[in-house]
């Protein structure tokens, strides 16, 4: 997920369209959100292919004349395409498009046998006799 961070502040100075947000909702699970005014399901698509997301927008139809109504037109309808390199075990849970925004829930899921695991230390036979015995000494 660090990768995906430092993705995001290196590209700073780069493109910025569409602008997003990277959230940490939980200790393993992340959402990304992107701002998509303009498009619908239909126009977006988001693909995982190894450690690469890529969200990609078709330009939307070229809208017919609004017979002069439209005096600015400031929400842009331009085709795009952002790609996030994913860290390690980073998987796609789903995406959701509300209110202009697309929502792709991530979360980190490491394999059980690369997880850290508690080893324990076994005592030498000749303590545990000992550590037996003392309860009986203090008693006489």
């Amino acid at each position: 997920m660090a990768r995906l961070v430092e993705n995001a502040r290196a590209a700073a100075d780069g493109p910025s369209y569409p602008p997003y947000n990277i959230e940490k909702t939980g200790e393993d699970s992340y959402v990304l959100t992107m701002a998509v005014a303009g498009f619908g399901p239909d126009d977006i698509e988001v693909t995982a292919h190894d450690n690469t997301l890529t969200v990609a927008g078709k330009a939307a139809p070229a809208a017919p004349q609004d017979n002069g109504r439209v005096l600015y037109r400031g929400i842009a309808g331009r085709a795009f395409e952002r790609r996030f390199v994913l860290a390690d075990h980073i998987v796609i849970e789903g995406a959701q498009l509300e209110h202009g925004l697309l929502h792709v829930a991530l979360k980190r899921q490491v394999p059980e046998a690369l997880k850290p695991r508690r080893i324990e230390i076994q005592a030498p036979k000749s303590q545990r006799v000992l550590e037996s015995e003392a309860p009986q000494a203090q008693a006489a």
